[in-house]
């Protein structure tokens, strides 16, 4: 009775191999005839298979490797082209075609077109082989990118962008509304008078035949993908088609422009993502341009998006992916439905992928490189002159981030600072989970922030309002937590590094200092406490940011403490804690090893020069824990007042003579304690003896010192020593034996260094990368130093301060703080200056890493589970391969992020430059 049944019928639930897919890659007129056969015809029916035969994604990527695009490129390359006018002709018939799309069938009507299939009477599936089509450039395009390199070749320009002359003009299917759905104001109209976005849908297109250049196969596509976006029964629901047209320009979800919600699908969503996946791909053209060239060889595939579509497709789209991003999962109030899927580890019983978090997923990574690109003409407008020269997009630059900058709604921006909120809430409370790992982190943070600053950048209106909110302080705290938990992650810190600039970015608005004397309100983890102000915790931030991290995030550091300078003129009543904590990093950065050992680290101590100076001119007695914190370290000023090179350098090698005495005393002490050990066994009148006679050997070995350990967040533990003699013993008993006399002698011969020592440990390099302090620069640094106003300050009240604390009378904590916070020094002190925060300016060198990061992490997203990118040749940043395999996506995530310049061979995977 079930012997009629085909074997096929198996195929499209994936349960038993499909031998027509096996045969494809094994026989001849399979996909080895694609290098092995030259000038295939488009007309044979060959091509069929390629749009026909597979049924997922991942059939396709792993059916059609690189290694077989890349043969057929180099043996038959004419096939390829014909390959890719095949698959986008049939693309574009299918658009048209009215079966298209399929209509989705039921299982028992599924079961009966397989019944059919065997009996040879299969019904066509145009949805399947539409998909196909994106399927299998997504898998073609990357490869040849990579073989045409940073300048588009002949075969790239002949195949994608030459134009054709025709007797007939081409009707593009599908019908607008006769008004926009939402219309984004501009001062920018079209060439001819008109708002391209306003103009009517159903005018009828003229019947005249006349020579009419046909748009290029790159611009077909490009329209094609579009209206796949807005296609009825394929990626919008069926309901909202009007009429036969099955193409509508609808927003795609309730949000930014739309007040529709058409509800969740499953299936819409899946091709929504693949339609996104092939966009993707083509504006991935930019990640096989080295570095040195983005700016001069722009991508003509992202030019053409952000610069040629009509203003209708690009507020569509921006508004459909905006609304998308925004309404994640993790943006969503909590439900009794939504908890089913928050539950503790549900991740890890229910296997597979989310196709909501796909969709969410690829349309902020479409946002973040849409709203990034600058490149060539896309380079934003320079306007304004001198000081307030700035620059801004315009429509004719790159429309999306035009239009992103003219957002003005109050519903828009509290609809974005909701959903950038809600994913940074959700991933900081999985910070303070109880249940380790019973919740999946979410996928796109790194997009997220990226997002959110390009937000702030762009739309000064959209800042402000951030900054004005009651929000706006808990998506600051949570921004500052996220970057405390990612710190220690060298694959993470390409995001840390983007955090900082986020912070310094909003550090330099007067709104954002205003806010800082509040209490943080938002719930923290309990391992990231709040106490006090938001002043105070944004200090204890950065502090244990810098002080944490051991130097592994030196590029972070001078954002982090410009915000500090530019936060200064706000601190009020700085707690102990944080007064503390800065007088701690001015002390370590003030640390001739860290000054020397880096060009750029004696900024870092100007700014925190800069920060004291504005608190004493604006804040002195708002903060007296912090001015007695300076008066107590008055020392590290003056001594930077009359710094040189060659007292750097012997305060340096003192302190390695001082680790090398310590490291000499633990193994003496190390080596005592084994000896002691091993005489457990013997009689005690031996044992007391040995002791004695070995307790007198130690006494001629090492001197009695009294060790202070500091600790410095670049150069790790440094013990000081200092000579002392105990008051209970006679001064006699501290006399050293005549050896250890000899290596007193040893040793101070060795610390009295001449000029000749001195310019050799200098030559040998100090910092890591090996540079060589001079004179002359420590001079020119030095000499700059902003020390007047603190040395004032200084000089009028630590004689005050030691008076009243050798005063019996006036001798507590409590008085001197009091004093501190009525003083006043007017008639002292120069009149404060203007405000002058230091704002985060872009050049060509951030630009440039930004775009390294954003495409970074779409690669690492892109290596599971397709390998979209894989084993081809990026040139934009380095790439490379993991020896164990196992942990791949870990080493890969390590190491692309944060890459900026080179580029390596196609057999390596993903390596990134830290941060």
């Amino acid at each position: 009775m079930f012997s009629k049944i085909p074997q096929r019928l198996t195929a499209p639930l994936g349960l038993l191999s499909d031998s027509e897919k096996l045969a494809f890659r094994s026989q001849a007129g399979g996909l080895q005839k694609l290098a092995g056969v030259r000038n295939i015809p488009e007309t044979d029916s060959y091509w069929n298979q390629y749009v026909t035969l597979f049924d997922s994604p991942s059939e396709v990527f792993s059916l059609i490797t690189p290694n077989d695009i890349r043969r057929a490129l180099s043996d038959a390359p004419e096939n390829i082209a014909t390959l890719i006018r095949v698959i986008c002709s049939r693309l574009f018939n299918l658009i048209s075609d009215h079966t298209f799309p399929a209509p989705s069938a039921s299982v028992s009507a599924l079961a009966t077109s397989f019944i059919k299939a065997g009996a040879g009477s299969a019904e066509r599936n145009t949805t399947k082989e539409v998909l196909n089509c994106l399927r299998v450039l997504q898998r073609v395009l990357p490869v040849v990118f990579e073989m045409e390199g940073g300048e588009p070749g002949s075969f790239e320009i002949d195949v994608f962008w030459k134009k054709v002359e025709v007797d007939e003009p081409e009707i593009r299917p599908g019908q607008q509304d006769e008004t926009p759905q939402f219309v984004i104001e501009d001062e920018d109209e079209d060439e001819d008078g008109t708002n391209s976005a306003a103009l009517p849908s159903s005018t009828p297109p003229s019947t005249s035949i006349s020579k009419k250049q046909l748009p290029s196969l790159g611009e077909r596509l490009f329209s094609s993908i579009v209206d796949l976006l807005f296609c009825c029964g394929f990626t919008l629901p069926m309901q909202i088609q009007k009429d036969h047209y099955k193409i509508n320009y609808v927003i795609w979800e309730k949000g930014i422009g739309s007040t529709i919600d058409p509800g969740p699908s499953h299936q819409y969503d899946n091709n929504k993502t693949e339609v996104l996946r092939l966009l993707l791909v083509l504006l991935s053209r930019q990640i096989y341009i080295p570095a040195s060239s983005l700016f001069s060889r722009p991508s003509m595939y992202t030019l053409h998006l952000v610069q040629n579509l009509p203003r209708r497709d690009v507020l569509t789209i921006l508004c459909s992916l905006l609304n998308t991003a925004m309404n994640s999962p993790q943006a969503q109030p909590m439900t009794i439905n939504s908890m089913a899927g928050k539950l503790p580890y549900n991740h890890l019983v229910f296997k597979g992928e989310d196709p909501r978090v796909n969709l969410v997923a690829i349309c902020f990574e479409l946002l973040v490189v849409l709203l990034d690109f600058q490149s060539g003409s896309a380079r934003d407008v320079v306007v304004g002159t001198n000081e307030q020269q700035t620059s801004a997009p315009t429509a004719r630059t790159n429309a999306f981030r035009y239009f992103l900058m003219k957002l003005h709604r109050t519903q828009d921006f509290q609809f974005v600072l909701s959903g950038v909120l809600g994913i940074m809430e959700h991933e900081v409370m999985n910070m303070n989970n109880i249940l380790p790992g019973a919740r999946k982190s979410t996928p796109y943070m790194a997009e997220n922030i990226i997002f959110f600053w390009k937000m702030i950048e762009l739309n000064k209106r959209f800042r402000a309002y951030v900054l004005d909110s009651e929000q706006g302080l808990d998506l600051i705290a949570y921004l500052l937590c996220y970057n405390l938990e990612i710190k220690d992650k060298p694959q993470q810190h390409g995001v840390c590094r983007a955090l900082s600039y986020i912070v310094q970015t909003l550090s330099a608005e007067p709104a954002f200092g205003q806010r800082l004397t509040n209490p943080i309100k938002a719930s923290l983890p309990s391992k990231y406490p709040a106490p006090g102000t938001a002043a105070d915790f944004l200090i204890n931030a950065i502090y244990s940011i810098v002080a944490t991290t051991s130097g592994q995030l030196n590029s972070l550091y001078p954002a982090l403490i410009i915000a500090l300078s530019n936060c200064a003129p706000y601190f009020k009543n700085l707690s102990i804690t944080s007064s503390t904590r800065l007088v701690q990093l001015f002390t370590s950065f003030s640390n001739p090893l860290f000054l020397l050992s880096d060009e750029g680290h004696p900024r870092l101590l100007f700014f925190m020069l800069e920060m004291f100076n504005t608190i004493i001119l604006h804040r002195l007695s708002d903060n007296p824990n912090l001015i007695h914190g300076i008066l107590a370290a008055h020392k590290t000023f003056e001594d930077l007042g009359t710094f040189t090179l060659a007292r750097g350098l012997r305060e340096i090698k003192r302190v390695q003579l001082a680790r090398e005495d310590q490291a000499r005393k633990l193994s003496l002490d190390d080596k005592r304690k084994s000896r002691r050990i091993s005489r457990e066994d013997h009689a005690p009148e031996e044992k007391r003896n040995l002791l004695d006679k070995d307790d007198e050997n130690d006494n001629d070995q090492v001197p009695v010192a009294n060790q202070t350990t500091h600790s410095d967040p670049e150069i790790g533990n440094t013990t000081t020593t200092e000579p002392i003699v105990s008051p209970s013993e006679p001064a006699t008993s501290a006399r050293p034996s005549e050896r250890a006399k000899g290596k007193m002698k040893e040793r101070r011969s060795s610390s009295s260094l001449d000029a000749g020592s001195l310019e050799r440990i200098a030559a040998a390099g100090i910092g890591r990368n090996g540079f060589v302090p001079t004179p002359e620069w420590v001079a020119s640094w030095q000499q700059g130093l902003p020390l007047d106003i603190v040395m004032l300050m200084i000089s009028e009240l630590l004689p005050k301060v030691q008076e009243m604390q050798t005063s019996q009378k006036a001798s507590s904590a409590s008085t001197i703080l009091d004093f501190l916070g009525s003083v006043t020094l007017v008639d002292v002190l120069p009149p404060a200056p203007p405000l002058a925060p230091r704002r985060f300016v872009w050049s060509e060198a951030s630009i440039i890493w930004l775009t390294s990061l954003i495409w970074g992490e779409i690669f690492v997203r892109g290596m599971t589970p397709l390998g979209i990118w894989n084993s081809t040749n990026i040139r934009l940043f380095y790439v490379k391969h993991s020896q164990n395999q196992q942990r791949q996506i870990t080493e890969t995530v390590s190491s692309v992020v944060g890459g900026l310049l080179g580029r390596t061979n196609s057999e390596t995977s993903v390596s990134r430059p830290r941060a």
